[in-house]
């Protein structure tokens, strides 16, 4: 599913249902990270790895260990820049050479609804607004759920070119529907905040695509290199 949503350049590998314990696939350098954690976090920490490391092999890469640098974000081998997700029962991970994309985020969720309050505290007026009105017109999508997955989506995307925060409140998020009815489609991002320089160009926003199916939502952001 999420392959659809990234450019041909992307390989993307992604797992469906409960990991098993992967824990044998871990290289020696990713088992302290998670050394302390509970069984559920250490499956899915190994589970999503393994699908990296598919990743790497479709690219003609030797698999290799995948650690964790500032704010947890994944530390790849040279040459390459990619993003993982997992949420119950969905693990994914994609990749793609340096020389094709600047960078690129995905996330996945369970397709349901955000507990209550969570809307407010991540979107913005606007956002809200036109949540309202996209929850009116497709009441089949959880459109809350789907702004929450693509603001993951966009920081995702954001920090390998910055390495700096970004606030749920610096990004005002479009959610564009497809048409007639359509379980995907598109979003637009129009940054709040200075934009990464990519290409000797700063950015004032990213684009995204979105789906829905299998009990998840699913949202993507790539960067070109400019």
């Amino acid at each position: 599913m999420i392959e659809e949503l990234l450019p041909e350049s992307v390989v993307a590998v992604e797992a469906f249902g409960e990991p098993e314990d992967a824990d044998s696939a871990l290289f020696p350098e990713e088992r302290p990270l998670v050394a302390r954690a509970v069984a559920k976090r250490r499956r899915e920490f190994a589970s999503v790895r393994v699908c990296a490391r598919h990743a790497m092999e479709k690219l003609g890469v030797p698999p290799a260990p995948v650690l964790t640098g500032e704010r947890g974000a994944p530390l790849w081998p040279e040459g390459l820049t990619g993003s993982m997700t997992h949420c119950d029962g969905y693990r994914a991970a994609a990749l793609v050479r340096t020389g094709e994309l600047a960078s690129l985020g995905i996330d996945g969720e369970t397709h349901a609804a955000l507990p209550d309050g969570v809307l407010d505290t991540i979107a913005l007026p606007g956002e809200r607004e036109r949540h309202g009105a996209l929850a009116a017109a497709r009441p089949d999508v959880h459109w809350d759920r789907l702004l929450f997955s693509a603001k993951e989506s966009v920081y995702k995307a954001w920090f390998p070119l910055t390495r700096a925060w970004l606030d749920f409140s610096e990004a005002d998020i479009e959610l564009l529907p497809g048409a007639d009815g359509a379980a995907h489609g598109t979003f637009h991002v129009r940054l709040l905040v200075p934009g990464p320089v990519v290409g000797g160009v700063r950015l004032a926003g990213f684009e995204g695509r979105w789906a829905v199916g299998q009990g998840l939502v699913l949202t993507a952001v790539s960067v070109p290199r400019g």
